[in-house]
């Protein structure tokens, strides 16, 4: 059976836009390894953190628990630094991923796929989705591993503009926001077209998609995958709070662009030529 390897920028990406292609490509019966770019060391620091316990210990613990939900056969990390959001000082950290040197990032990602004989990678989208520089990063790095590694089946994981757009109308239009944060996605202020934090719009036009992933099978999974993140996902995010049906349709289907696509049908699943 064919081998997934994701790559994702920080513990809890994984499971935010893969994990349901994670468990489903798991109870097909394909290997499906994660690597975590950064050490996530820029997130949340909960209360609770042991008296030597540190924030990057803590994250590992939890990608560990999320890949053991999911059923992830093996979870890497690069090793660099979280970067943090746009404009935050940590972006100038030498050791912060989103100043790693492209190649050297990539020939530590093509060494694991290699070694895993990967036949399907997953990167982010040109942008990173909404402009993380650690997102952004993620998909020059991934793109030429790729290439070092001859791997030819590329997505990048991205959001579906215009259905986020139409799921949060249709949530407004019922007074039912998905998220109670008005500035937040899902939120009543927020503007799914409105700039992200590089400037443009989160996610993709749909016109631009190449594959629509159905995963409600295993959204539920999913999102006791976020629960695992609990420094990162607390139980009153809109991840948790939200209605199981409410979730399934909010995050039943993860989208994806293949690289180089030669106008070849589009089809619901990675796997499929």
């Amino acid at each position: 059976m064919p081998t997934l390897v994701c790559f994702h920028a920080h513990p809890d990406d994984e499971a935010t836009s893969t994990g349901g292609t994670i468990a489903r490509a798991k109870a097909e019966g394909h290997r499906v390894v994660v690597v975590i770019a950064t050490d996530g060391r820029c997130g949340e620091t909960p209360p609770d953190l042991g008296e030597n316990e540190s924030l990057v210990d803590r994250r590992r613990v939890e990608a560990d628990k999320a890949a053991v939900v999911l059923g992830t056969d093996r979870v890497v990390f690069l090793g660099y630094e979280d970067s943090g959001m746009t404009g935050w000082e940590q972006n100038a950290n030498p050791a912060a991923f989103c100043q790693a040197d492209i190649d050297q990032g990539a020939a530590l990602l093509a060494e694991i796929l290699r070694e895993e004989r990967a036949d399907v990678l997953t990167v982010y989208d040109w942008h990173g989705n909404y402009g993380h520089p650690d997102h952004i990063q993620v998909h020059r790095v991934g793109i030429r591993a790729a290439e070092l590694a001859g791997v030819d089946e590329v997505f990048e994981a991205t959001m579906n503009r215009d259905a986020m757009r139409r799921l949060f109308e249709a949530a407004k239009a019922a007074s039912d926001p998905i998220n109670p944060n008005a500035e937040e996605p899902g939120g009543e202020d927020w503007d799914v077209d409105g700039p992200a934090d590089d400037g443009n719009p989160v996610g993709t036009p749909e016109t631009e998609i190449t594959h629509s992933v159905d995963v409600r099978p295993w959204v539920m999974l999913k999102r006791e995958a976020l629960r695992a993140h609990a420094s990162q996902v607390g139980e009153a995010s809109f991840f948790l709070q939200m209605p199981d049906e409410m979730f399934s349709e909010a995050f039943g289907t993860e989208w994806f662009v293949r690289r180089n696509d030669n106008g070849r049908p589009s089809t619901n699943w990675l796997f499929e030529s």
